[in-house]
């Protein structure tokens, strides 16, 4: 791991203003980097994905401890000030993250301090990705590092499919203060350790069918979202969560992934 004192001196990160509309924020805190790189364990023979490396601090750091860096940049102006800084380790890719192809890329881990706005998406992109990462470590916004780490009481989709995919591991949290420009709120660095998954394709899309059908009003109990989303009567319904174990009057929150797994067996 690699840690140069006063790099933050030598940046030049005021030479590009942040863009509103790509949710940039540069990142300005050492203590920050380097939380980032102990949970990314950064070995020699890594290739690293970074998403969005904006002025390419995090990316000279990265590029020191891998084998390869590959960094993806949708902003051509940081595209042309990283290509400026001549890393000869580190490929620019000026393309979205949504559409880069991961397929070539081999015993990589991906690392990121990603737009808030994106969020969803890349959770979704990196979750189905079939030539999977062997980690993914993410700074996001704090409320999102709370709902992917969630427990029954406080579980969402997102959460479900978090931890459908990988072991969700909390790190440390990062204020609005070590940014420039600050967020409006705080952040949370995540490790996110892929699982191996045993359902097929077809089993996992009636799982994640099931877990939206059951959150469809968080409000309401179990037994009312699934017999109006199934298109079942409630005594069949009641029928499956007794099997499953099941308590009718709970909400979809307070479930475990075990829980909908039950269910999916069920049906």
């Amino acid at each position: 791991m690699h840690m140069p004192t006063g790099w933050l001196m030598t940046t030049g990160s005021k030479a590009i203003e942040p863009k509103k509309s790509l949710g940039q924020h540069w990142l300005i805190d050492n203590q920050a980097l380097e939380d980032i790189l102990e949970l990314s364990n950064i070995q020699p023979t890594d290739e690293v994905v970074e998403i969005g490396p904006g002025m390419g601090v995090l990316t000279k750091l990265l590029a020191k401890d891998a084998k390869h860096v590959t960094a993806v940049e949708l902003d051509t102006d940081l595209v042309k000030h990283l290509n400026n800084l001549k890393l000869e380790n580190v490929d620019i890719h000026n393309v979205d993250i949504l559409s880069f192809n991961f397929k070539h890329l081999s015993n990589y881990k991906i690392v990121a301090n990603i737009p808030y706005y994106l969020t969803g998406k890349i959770m979704r992109l990196v979750s189905e990705l079939k030539n999977k990462p062997t980690l993914v470590v993410l700074l996001v916004q704090k409320e999102i590092a709370e709902r992917l780490s969630a427990k029954p009481g406080n579980l969402s989709i997102l959460g479900l499919t978090a931890q459908y995919y990988f072991e969700v591991v909390k790190g440390p949290l990062v204020t609005a203060d070590k940014f420039d420009p600050p967020p409006k709120v705080d952040s949370q660095i995540v490790k996110l350790i892929p699982r191996t998954t045993t359902l097929d394709e077809q089993t996992e899309k009636e799982l994640f069918r099931l877990i939206k059908i059951g959150f469809s009003s968080k409000r309401k109990t179990i037994l009312n979202n699934l017999s109006s989303g199934l298109m079942k009567d409630k005594e069949s319904v009641k029928e499956l969560l007794k099997l499953a174990k099941i308590n009718p009057s709970d909400r979809p929150q307070t479930l475990g992934l075990d829980r909908w797994l039950e269910m999916l067996e069920h049906i």
